[in-house]
C-alpha cells in the first residue's frame, strides 16, 4: 500500500500544508495503516452530505480528545474537482488530519482509473499490503460508524502498537448482531482462493491414499495367485 504513493508529493491538509516527498517520510505516516481513498468533489450534493459524517468518523479515530490512542488509519483525499478553488474550499470542510494531492498531479486521474471510481463519493478502503476490503465504504460509514474500523482492522489483522488497560478486556468480545455479516463482507479473493487451495490439497490427498491402498490388494492379489499356483 505505501508503494501506492512512493515518489509522489503528498500535502497535510493543515494550514501550512506540508509536504512529504521523501520515501521515509511517506513510509512513516502510511506504513502498517489501513488506508482510505476518499474520492470526492465539492459540486456533488452527496459529497457535501457526507462530508461532515466522514469527519466525525475521524474524529473519533484520530482526535486526542476523543481516543487514548489514535487508530493505525490514513486518509488521501482524491479531488475530483474541476478547478483548484473549489478543492480548497474541500479542503477547508475536511478534517485535517488528512492527506491529499494536489490539485495539478496528474495522479488523481491515474488513482481514478486505476480503482475504476465510477461515482462520488467514494471511499476505498485499502489493506496494509495493498489489497481491497471495500470498494466503497460510505454506506457502510454512514450506519456503522466506527465500527467499520474495528471489523477493518480484524480482517486486515493490523496490529495496534498500545497497551490495553484490564477493563478495556470487559468489552473486547462485545459485538452487534451485524459483525459477522459485515466481517464477510470483507473477504478477499485471497481469502477464497487460501480456502480453495485447501480444499484441493486434502483431495488430493485422500486420492493418493486410495491409491496405495489399491495398489497394496493388488499386490496381495498377485501373490496370492503365486501361492496357489505353487500348490498345484
Amino acid at each position: 500500500m505505501v508503494d501506492l504513493f512512493l515518489n509522489r508529493v503528498l500535502v497535510e491538509n493543515n494550514t501550512d500544508q506540508d509536504e512529504l516527498n521523501t520515501e521515509r517520510e511517506i513510509v512513516g505516516i502510511l506504513e502498517n495503516r489501513i488506508l482510505m481513498l476518499f474520492f470526492a468533489s465539492s459540486e456533488c450534493e452527496n459529497c457535501q452530505e457526507f462530508l461532515p459524517v466522514m469527519n466525525d468518523f475521524l474524529k473519533r479515530l484520530k482526535d486526542p480528545a476523543y481516543i487514548e490512542y489514535p487508530k493505525l488509519l490514513a486518509l488521501v483525499y482524491i479531488s475530483l474537482d474541476k478547478s483548484e478553488a473549489q478543492q480548497e474550499r474541500f479542503l477547508n470542510k475536511l478534517h485535517k488530519k488528512v492527506l491529499f494531492l494536489a490539485f495539478e498531479d496528474p495522479y488523481r486521474n491515474e488513482l481514478k482509473a486505476m480503482f475504476k471510481v465510477k461515482s462520488v463519493p467514494t471511499v476505498m478502503v485499502l489493506r496494509p499490503d495493498g489489497s481491497v476490503l471495500s470498494p466503497n465504504a460510505v454506506q457502510d460509514i454512514c450506519s456503522y460508524g466506527t465500527d467499520c474500523f474495528r471489523d477493518w482492522q480484524e480482517s486486515a489483522e493490523v496490529i495496534e502498537r498500545s497497551f490495553m488497560l484490564n477493563e478495556d478486556f470487559d468489552n473486547l468480545n462485545m459485538h452487534s448482531a451485524t459483525d459477522p455479516v459485515r466481517r464477510l463482507k470483507y473477504k478477499t479473493e485471497d481469502d477464497k482462493r487460501k480456502k480453495r487451495w485447501w480444499k484441493l490439497w486434502v483431495k488430493g490427498k485422500d486420492e493418493n491414499e486410495e491409491e496405495e491402498k489399491d495398489g497394496a490388494w493388488d499386490r496381495k492379489r498377485k501373490d496370492g495367485d503365486k501361492g496357489i499356483w505353487r500348490i498345484r
